[in-house]
This record gives structure tokens, sequence and C-alpha cells, in this order.
């Protein structure tokens, strides 16, 4: 085999590496189909758009501080406390539906800051400091509804069923436009490219002039932010937030996250299609293994196998890639 049919192998297979969330997604899904032919309906899939919309919504903010090395613990109770302190305002002191909304977007704004405040100034690990807000949070709001379920008007709760241009759900529609403009804040802003910068190797971004205090704060702040965004999405389809509202997601969000490419590490990581594949790929388990009928308990064993799986692969496929590149900027110097 002549060098250049070794270079084109070589393109071939990284390019194959790269898709792997995709592949999977894709096998995943025909799977399910052919194993449950009703899988295939657009009713289903509707379905897995709708439910995958506002874990999308987290699992982008996730994406945002994971890029820059950091982690997020706590968006699972932020979401909580969010929808339920809004629920609250409407329920017991009759604020209007738009104003209690603006209230728990403030809400995450000043959790994200509180994040900022205490890695920038205070030099905390972010791990410790999102632990201790999810705990923090999590008790906060069961002292505020004193564990008690908040129900939400239905105006609300109807928002989930309404379609924009006649066909997209608005919970779907909110998440595109959410993909969308932070695509674009990542590929073609300045900012984008600080947060890559600040990821791959902070003392060198720093050296360059990056303002690491500011792209940490930012960070933290859209992620608490569409956290917030993401628990109010939510409640449109459940109607109500019990005790139990918020956790595991921020699990889901992470492996959303890892699932579609972003690495643990920083620096490297996708919004599109990278968190959208991977948030779709869990829906599609979850979905696949209610329309099979699965042991309700066995369900989290299995999608956390599958989960697994896809993280081990996705690990593979980078630890390739770099060898891959190696090789082929070797073969291009000699």
């Amino acid at each position: 085999m002549n060098n250049n049919n070794k270079a084109n192998m070589s393109a071939f297979a990284l390019k194959l590496l790269k898709n792997i969330p995709l592949l999977l997604f894709i096998l995943v899904f025909v799977v399910f189909g052919l194993i449950t032919p009703v899988f295939f309906e657009w009713d289903n899939i509707e379905n897995i758009l709708t439910s995958s919309s506002y874990i999308g919504i987290v699992a982008i903010g996730m994406t945002l501080v994971l890029l820059t090395g950091g982690i997020d613990l706590s968006v699972g109770s932020l979401m909580f406390l969010s929808a339920s302190s809004a629920g609250l305002l409407i329920r017991n002191f009759g604020f209007p539906i738009w104003l209690a909304i603006v209230s728990a977007i403030v809400i995450g704004l000043l959790v994200g800051a509180f994040h900022a405040f205490c890695i920038n100034k205070l030099k905390l690990v972010p791990f410790i400091v999102t632990l201790s807000t999810l705990v923090a949070l999590k008790g906060l709001t069961l002292m505020l509804t004193k564990s008690v379920a908040v129900e939400w008007p239905s105006a609300i709760t109807g928002m989930a069923s309404r379609r924009l241009l006649g066909f997209i759900p608005l919970p779907v529609f909110i998440f595109i436009v959410i993909i969308i403009l932070v695509q674009l804040m990542l590929k073609s802003t300045p900012l984008g490219r600080h947060i890559y910068a600040v990821g791959y190797n902070s003392e060198v971004a720093a050296k360059a002039g990056i303002d690491h205090i500011k792209i940490i704060a930012v960070v933290y702040i859209l992620c608490s932010v569409l956290a917030a965004i993401g628990g109010i999405i939510s409640v449109t389809q459940l109607g109500i937030v019990n005790a139990g509202y918020g956790e595991g997601e921020e699990f889901k969000a992470i492996a959303a996250a890892v699932l579609g490419g972003t690495s643990l590490s920083g620096g490297v990581g996708s919004v599109f299609p990278g968190v959208v594949i991977g948030t779709l790929l869990i829906q599609v388990v979850q979905a696949g293994l209610v329309y099979l009928q699965v042991d309700i308990y066995m369900q989290p064993i299995i999608t956390a196998g599958i989960i697994l799986l896809a993280i081990l692969l996705d690990s593979l496929r980078t630890m390739l890639e770099k060898r891959l590149e190696r090789r082929n900027i070797t073969k291009s110097c000699e």
C-alpha cells in the first residue's frame, strides 16, 4: 500500500472516529425501531424531541463550563429552586407568569455569579463549590416548599402543546434558538474562542491576554441561567414540581455533553451537533426501554450501561484520534 493510500485510510479512519456519537445514535434508534416499529412514528419522534428539549438546554450550559475545564453539579437543584420559587410566586403572591419566569432566571443568574465568585476570588475548586450548592439549594427549596408539590397554572403547562409554524412544539423551538445562539457565540465570536482557549491551556491563554476571570464568570452564569430556563421548560411538560424534581439531571447533562464529544479536561467540544446528539441519544434509550416494557427498576441500570459504553467508545475515539493525528504530522514532516 503506497503512502497516498495510507494517508487516505488514516483520514477516513479519523473522520469515522469523529462521528462515533452520530453513528451510535443512528444505530440505537434503528435497533429500537426494528424491535418496536411504533418507534418510527412521528408522534414518538416528536415526543422524544420535546422531552429532550429541557435537558438539552441544561446540557448546553454544562458544555460551556466543561469547555473551560470546570464542572457544575448544582444544575438539578437549581432547576428545583427556580421552578419551585416561580410557582410559589404565582400561587401565593399572584405574580404574573412572565414576571415569575424572569424571577426564576434571575435566581439562576445569582447562583452562577456566586459560583464564579467562589471559583475566581476564593480560589475554590469548582467540584466542591457546586457540590456544596447542590446540597444547599436542595435544602433551601425543601424549606421553602415544606416538601409540598408546587403546581403551575394551566397557562404554563399548556405551552408544551403549542406549535410554532404549525408543527414545531414550543419547547423544541426554544431549544433550537438556544442551540443557534450558543453555537454562533462559540464559533463566531472572540468570547467563544476565548472559552476554548482557557479550557485548552489556561496559562497560555493568560499570556495571550485573555481575561480568565471574566471567561469563568460568563460560563458559570450562563450555565446557571440555562439550568433555570431548562427547569421552566420541564415544568411546561410536567405541570408540577415535587420533592424529587431535578434529581440526577446534572448527571444527564454531563453525560449528554460527554457523549457529544465534550472533553472533561476542557478545550474540546461543540453544541451542534455534539450536545444535540448526546441529548437525543440519552432520550432515545430511555424512550426505547419504555416501549419495550423493560422493568422500571432495570431501566436506569441499562441506561447507565449504554451511557458508560458510549463514553468508553468516546475515550477510545479521542485516544485513536490523537494517535492518528501524531502519525499524520510525523509523515508530513518526513
